[in-house]
């Protein structure tokens, strides 16, 4: 009869034990710096909306019209422009913080393949893109401000229907306020910014699918100030509980 005798060695005793698993997010202290970018993004973007909106040469009644009149009028909103694509390039990076950490925010609080996170950073990069492509042309017309001479004159009341209209176009962040009220409803955040989302987000929706889409700029920046502000001073609960 032969015997058998097995051995089994899990850890060799010359190496060192392996890592273990990285932290998951779950055990996170979590940050409350995406709440402060989405309050950055709301200040931001409003300087961006009224600076983008004092450049008012194509609407004043007595240039209508006449497109050198325009033109020439634009070479007094140097400072104005300026501004604007300044502070909307900086709207532009923050909101992308903030629909991330919002995504993140709402992820860890939801089921796995909740479409609710994905919604909300879709919606707020989106906006993003908006305003890059609303301030695209400030570089141009810059320039343009400052000689005149270089420019075709309609192209300056162009410019500045784009500046009146484009970067209002907030439809998107529509998406993303009923993104919060649809994680409310599902028990991931508190009541109240589901609620904010659904009456906001809803106006944000209607407005922006109009004929004066720009006015979604209005509906969505009080969401997004109020949702920010609301997130990173009233949270508790949350991060509490983790």
């Amino acid at each position: 009869m032969t015997t058998h005798v097995t051995t089994h060695n899990p850890v060799r005793s010359d190496l060192a034990p392996e890592a273990g698993p990285a932290t998951t997010e779950n055990a996170d202290t979590p940050s409350r710096l995406w709440s402060i970018a989405g309050i950055g993004a709301g200040v931001a973007a409003l300087a961006a909306g009224v600076s983008a909106g004092m450049i008012d040469p194509v609407y004043d009644e007595t240039l209508r019209g006449d497109a050198e009149g325009i033109l020439q009028k634009l070479t007094t909103f140097v400072p104005h422009i300026a501004v604007f694509q300044v502070t909307a390039s900086i709207a532009a990076v923050l909101f992308v913080v903030f629909g991330l950490g919002l995504a993140r925010r709402l992820r860890v609080a939801l089921p796995v393949g909740h479409l609710a996170p994905a919604a909300a950073a879709a919606g707020l990069v989106g906006t993003a893109v908006v305003l890059v492509m609303g301030s695209a042309l400030n570089t141009e017309f810059l320039a343009v401000a400052t000689k005149p001479e270089i420019a075709v004159p309609e192209a300056a009341a162009f410019y500045n229907h784009w500046t009146g209209t484009v970067p209002g176009c907030w439809l998107l962040v529509g998406l993303s306020a009923l993104a919060v009220h649809a994680a409310a409803r599902a028990g991931g955040v508190p009541r109240w910014p589901g609620r904010t989302g659904l009456v906001l987000g809803g106006l944000t929706l209607l407005v922006g699918t109009l004929p004066v889409q720009y006015m979604a700029g209005l509906t969505g920046l009080v969401w997004l100030l109020v949702t920010a502000i609301g997130f990173h001073v009233g949270d508790r609960g949350f991060r509490r509980g983790r």
